[in-house]
Protein backbone atom coordinates (compact mmCIF):
# COMPACT_ATOMS: atom_id res chain seq x y z
CA UNK A 1 0.00 0.00 0.00
CA UNK A 2 1.36 3.19 -0.99
CA UNK A 3 1.56 5.93 1.87
CA UNK A 4 -0.12 8.31 -0.53
CA UNK A 5 -0.06 11.74 2.38
CA UNK A 6 3.41 11.03 2.20
CA UNK A 7 3.61 12.02 -1.71
CA UNK A 8 1.25 14.24 -1.69
CA UNK A 9 3.17 16.48 0.63
CA UNK A 10 6.07 15.92 -1.38
CA UNK A 11 4.24 16.89 -4.92
CA UNK A 12 2.96 19.84 -3.28
CA UNK A 13 6.21 20.95 -1.56
CA UNK A 14 7.83 20.50 -4.99
CA UNK A 15 4.64 22.20 -7.10
CA UNK A 16 5.19 25.30 -4.88
CA UNK A 17 8.51 25.25 -5.57
CA UNK A 18 7.76 25.09 -9.29
CA UNK A 19 5.43 27.89 -9.73
CA UNK A 20 7.74 30.25 -7.47
CA UNK A 21 10.68 29.20 -9.97
CA UNK A 22 8.38 29.76 -12.79
CA UNK A 23 7.03 33.56 -11.22
CA UNK A 24 10.79 34.13 -11.00
CA UNK A 25 11.81 33.03 -14.51
CA UNK A 26 8.58 35.15 -16.08
CA UNK A 27 10.25 38.64 -13.70
CA UNK A 28 13.68 37.93 -15.40
CA UNK A 29 12.50 37.84 -18.78
CA UNK A 30 10.33 41.10 -18.30
CA UNK A 31 13.21 43.05 -16.38
CA UNK A 32 15.49 43.50 -19.19
CA UNK A 33 16.36 47.15 -21.03
CA UNK A 34 19.20 47.27 -22.19
CA UNK A 35 19.32 49.64 -25.01
CA UNK A 36 23.61 48.37 -25.79
CA UNK A 37 22.99 45.65 -29.21
CA UNK A 38 25.71 43.49 -27.21
CA UNK A 39 23.78 43.49 -23.93
CA UNK A 40 20.21 42.67 -25.88
CA UNK A 41 21.96 39.79 -27.41
CA UNK A 42 23.84 38.54 -24.50
CA UNK A 43 20.36 39.18 -22.85
CA UNK A 44 18.58 37.65 -25.51
CA UNK A 45 20.83 34.36 -25.18
CA UNK A 46 19.84 34.14 -21.36
CA UNK A 47 15.91 34.99 -22.22
CA UNK A 48 16.23 31.31 -24.68
CA UNK A 49 18.14 29.45 -21.18
CA UNK A 50 15.33 31.29 -18.60
CA UNK A 51 12.66 29.77 -21.75
CA UNK A 52 13.74 26.40 -21.71
CA UNK A 53 13.43 26.46 -17.62
CA UNK A 54 10.36 27.50 -17.81
CA UNK A 55 9.31 25.07 -20.25
CA UNK A 56 10.98 21.93 -18.72
CA UNK A 57 8.76 23.64 -15.29
CA UNK A 58 5.91 24.09 -16.50
CA UNK A 59 6.20 20.06 -17.94
CA UNK A 60 6.51 18.67 -14.48
CA UNK A 61 3.65 20.63 -13.40
CA UNK A 62 1.46 19.10 -15.54
CA UNK A 63 2.86 15.67 -14.64
CA UNK A 64 2.53 16.61 -10.51
CA UNK A 65 -0.95 17.72 -11.19
CA UNK A 66 -2.02 14.48 -12.78
CA UNK A 67 -0.47 12.60 -9.74
CA UNK A 68 -2.75 15.06 -7.59
CA UNK A 69 -5.59 13.88 -10.04
CA UNK A 70 -4.62 9.74 -9.92
CA UNK A 71 -4.48 10.53 -5.99
CA UNK A 72 -7.99 11.77 -5.66
CA UNK A 73 -8.74 8.64 -7.80
CA UNK A 74 -7.36 6.43 -5.63
CA UNK A 75 -5.36 5.22 -8.93
CA UNK A 76 -1.98 6.78 -7.26
CA UNK A 77 0.57 4.33 -7.26
CA UNK A 78 -0.55 2.34 -9.91
CA UNK A 79 0.77 1.89 -13.55
CA UNK A 80 -1.62 3.78 -15.39
CA UNK A 81 -0.87 1.21 -18.45
CA UNK A 82 -0.33 -1.96 -16.96
CA UNK A 83 -2.76 -1.65 -13.65
CA UNK A 84 0.45 -3.24 -11.16
CA UNK A 85 1.84 -1.50 -8.13
CA UNK A 86 4.78 1.18 -9.16
CA UNK A 87 7.41 0.32 -6.96
CA UNK A 88 8.02 2.34 -3.41
CA UNK A 89 12.08 2.95 -4.70
CA UNK A 90 10.97 4.57 -8.14
CA UNK A 91 8.22 6.78 -6.22
CA UNK A 92 10.65 8.12 -4.35
CA UNK A 93 13.04 8.98 -7.02
CA UNK A 94 9.96 9.91 -9.27
CA UNK A 95 6.88 10.06 -7.25
CA UNK A 96 5.11 12.17 -10.26
CA UNK A 97 5.54 8.85 -12.28
CA UNK A 98 2.43 7.43 -14.08
CA UNK A 99 4.34 4.08 -15.03
CA UNK A 100 6.14 0.82 -13.45
CA UNK A 101 9.88 0.20 -14.54
CA UNK A 102 8.82 -1.83 -17.32
CA UNK A 103 6.44 -0.30 -18.88
CA UNK A 104 8.07 3.08 -18.72
CA UNK A 105 11.12 0.97 -20.88
CA UNK A 106 8.84 -0.12 -23.10
CA UNK A 107 7.83 3.47 -24.47
CA UNK A 108 11.44 4.54 -24.70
Amino acid sequence: MVDTARYRDLLEKRLSELHERLHEIDEALDSHQSRDWEELATEREGDEVLERMGSSGQVEIARIKAALDRMAEGEFGYCVSCGEEIAPERLDLVPYTPFCRNCADRRR
